[in-house]
């Protein structure tokens, strides 16, 4: 048994994808020796994953011409941005220095800089996953940048900027697993986070494997550790970051299921979704995401090209 104590996880890593959060039952006794993370539970039944039909990663032409909500937000002298602060790699809290850093945090520094011309005009809300498209809809922040999935049913929620990173769900695991795919899975324990379309798509692609779901990721982490699930399965991203916490583990497998990340904005604020855009579109063209992607993103591999911007107007 792979037993590791949960101190010694330096992140929590949370995931894009949310869908309807499933009903928990209890977890066997014989499952585990030792207790599970706080909430942790074996879920059945999960719905399949839908295909996306409705073209949802198609987003607004940029604008530099300032509607009523860049406005405001001059006015004001900020941008308030809502991210985390424990999804290694892409927003997460410096250990040493305090100060939050990552992809995301960098590039919400981008949309600042583009809006006010100043990237640390922007003032950071950390927020839950079922938090951010709440305060979006609520006025609390202006923007979330929290490794989120552009789907199909959020987008009849909020607005999404053009695709800023392309992730897909992929499996972790030890180094000394025999798991190398979803075809290995059956029988086997996967975890992953309770309000995701990953626990969907493992139920779709391995409907024989025993799904635990948990309510943060640092828990995946930590189960998978302990020894009291075999594998995890999320966005490649977030895996990524808990590969770079604990060196004995390592993904497999292809991609499960594709997971563009966009910037998320109120649905009515046209004018801001724009501007959002007009800042990618100005990292992809001047090298500055390349720079970001070789700064934070390494770990996954040579930098590929930006995600190639989508209009539908």
């Amino acid at each position: 048994m792979r037993a590791v104590a949960a101190g010694l996880v330096l992140a929590a890593v949370l995931v894009a994808g949310c869908s309807t959060a499933q009903p928990l039952v209890d977890v066997p006794a014989s499952l585990t020796t030792l207790p599970l993370p706080s909430g942790a539970a074996v879920v059945s039944n999960v719905p399949g994953t839908a295909v996306e039909s409705c073209d949802a990663t198609a987003s607004l032409r940029p604008s530099a011409e300032p509607g009523p909500t860049v406005q405001k937000i001059r006015k004001r002298g900020r941008l308030v941005a809502g991210i985390d602060q424990s999804t290694n790699l892409f927003s997460f809290r410096d250990p040493v220095s305090g100060e939050l850093q990552g992809f995301d945090v960098d590039i919400a520094r981008e949309v600042a800089r583009e809006v006010l011309g100043n990237p640390d005009a922007v003032e950071f809300r950390l927020l839950t996953s079922p938090e951010r498209i709440s305060a979006l809809q609520d006025g609390t922040v202006d923007i979330v940048i929290k490794a989120m999935t552009i789907t199909c049913a959020r987008a009849e929620q909020i607005a999404f900027s053009t695709v800023y990173f392309d992730a897909s769900q992929r499996l972790l695991v030890p180094r000394d697993s025999p798991i190398q795919g979803p075809g290995d899975l059956a029988g086997k324990r996967v975890c992953s986070q309770v309000d995701t379309t990953s626990l969907a798509t493992v139920s779709r692609v391995a409907p024989k494997a025993t799904l635990l779901a948990v309510r943060n990721w640092d828990d995946c982490l930590v189960a998978l550790q302990q020894g009291q699930a075999e594998a995890v399965s999320t966005d490649n991203s977030i895996l990524a970051g808990m590969a770079v916490q604990d060196p004995s583990l390592h993904l497999v497998g292809p991609s499960l299921e594709a997971e563009p990340y966009g910037i998320g904005v109120n649905k009515s604020q046209d004018d801001l979704v724009r501007a959002v855009n007009a800042a990618l579109e100005r990292i992809r063209r001047d090298g500055t995401w390349s720079s970001l992607y070789l700064k934070w993103l390494t770990v996954l591999g040579p930098p590929p090209s930006p995600p190639q911007a989508k209009y539908r107007d």
